[in-house]
């Protein structure tokens, strides 16, 4: 499904890199991810104010899927859009909007799902509080 601006909630700018080329001239797909990733775990950290790699819990990404709308090529400024579709008890699904700047329309979108888990166990556990009050703001019909 194709993400609009307005429907997205909190931001990332992401600047492109030379590396992040193929040799077709464009962004790699694999990148996009990295691009979910570092959007998704940037606003944790500035909406949490906390480094969440100290928490009781941690976040791994069990599932994220990418629909590519158009071609994303270096130098560009990428615009990371995001929205909480679900807080499950020990998961947490994301929708995620890559936007180059002031295109209303996306380059890519899809969804990414982390599961949280036990540092030392690697179970998973109930999303950490502070994560959950960090995303209300972003969350679907709050």
């Amino acid at each position: 499904m194709k993400w609009k601006r307005e429907d997205l909630k909190a931001w990332t700018k992401i600047p492109t890199r030379w590396k992040d080329h193929d040799i077709y001239g464009h962004v790699n797909n694999v990148v996009y991810y990295s691009y979910f990733d570092t959007a998704v775990i940037g606003n944790l950290i500035r909406s949490t104010g906390n480094d969440i790699r100290n928490l009781e819990a941690i976040g791994t990404v069990v599932e994220s899927g990418c629909t590519f709308h158009k071609e994303i090529r270096f130098p560009q400024i990428i615009e990371a859009g995001l929205l909480v579709e679900k807080i499950g008890t020990s998961s947490i699904t994301y929708r995620v909007g890559l936007f180059l700047e002031e295109d209303p329309e996306p380059a890519a979108s899809g969804h990414f799902v982390h599961v949280y888990v036990d540092h030392e166990t690697r179970r998973p556990i109930r999303v950490p509080e502070i994560i959950r009050e960090a995303l209300s703001p972003i969350l679907i019909n709050t």
